[in-house]
């Protein structure tokens, strides 16, 4: 089978490497890691890039995400024809540590502790994320529902400065990059903050089964035409999927 794959850079290194043993053709593409920094900005990529896969002369036999909700930026996507996978995950936290309740384990009491890993160390000025992806809302969603002053207060309670001293650094180590080092090079970053340091053991079980077409319901969402996908903000199935509205264009026919 051939399959489109969508993907942030910070993953890189770990979807080249299953790249190259799945059993599938797999055509990948890449957004910029500061592409999160507005929810509002990554959605509207994303589902570009999905139109755009789905528009091609090329025959897909799936569009891959290698995306959670990502602070609400893959609520509302869909598909016109050729079905759509996105792993039941929060953020790329949950990618990076293998599955939601390895999430849960370790964020569950501090949604907004920062992490970092190879991808993060490696890409863009920042060397850690901070994990705003059980918040829900985006800051325009803040500011719709409360004005200005309340949407500020509000966002800066929940998404608290990335570099702030005497804060937790967590790096979520995967075996297929730590000959890399990027762990003690975190640590020495942390140390030099005064952050306290914490090292997690990841797993690339999630990607390896995304790109191997492994799509137990348990761990996937798999989005059908005339579908959107809906935000449930819970730790079973994160995201679910809706009937979305037809198209002027459709609706005419």
């Amino acid at each position: 089978m051939r399959f489109k794959l969508i993907a942030c850079e910070v993953l890189t290194r770990e979807i080249c490497a299953f790249i190259a043993t799945t059993p599938h053709l797999i055509d990948p593409e890449f957004t910029e890691k500061d592409a999160h920094e507005n929810s509002n900005h990554l959605r509207a990529l994303l589902q570009a890039k999905i139109d755009q896969a789905n528009q091609k002369e090329t025959k897909y036999d799936a569009i891959l995400l290698a995306f959670g909700l990502c602070g609400n930026a893959t609520v509302g996507l869909h598909t016109h024809g050729i079905k759509l996978v996105i792993p039941r995950a929060h953020d790329c936290g949950t990618l990076f540590l293998g599955s939601k309740e390895n999430f849960k384990a370790h964020f569950a009491t501090n949604p907004s502790l920062a992490y970092s890993s190879t991808g993060y160390c490696e890409r863009g000025a920042s060397y850690l994320r901070s994990n705003d992806a059980y918040h829900g809302k985006s800051y325009e969603d803040y500011l719709e529902l409360y004005g200005e002053e309340n949407a500020k207060y509000l966002w800066e309670t929940l998404h608290p400065p990335y570099i702030q001293a005497g804060e937790k650094a967590v790096f979520i180590e995967i075996e297929e990059t730590k000959h890399l080092g990027y762990a003690e090079k975190c640590h020495r970053k942390a140390q030099d903050e005064h952050r306290e340091f914490q090292k997690l053991t990841g797993s690339t079980r999630l990607l390896k089964m995304l790109l191997h077409g492994e799509w137990n319901p348990e761990d996937f969402l798999i989005v059908g035409p005339h579908q959107e996908t809906i935000g449930l903000y819970d730790w079973d199935e994160i995201l679910g999927v809706n009937r979305a509205p037809r198209a002027e264009s459709e609706r005419k026919k």
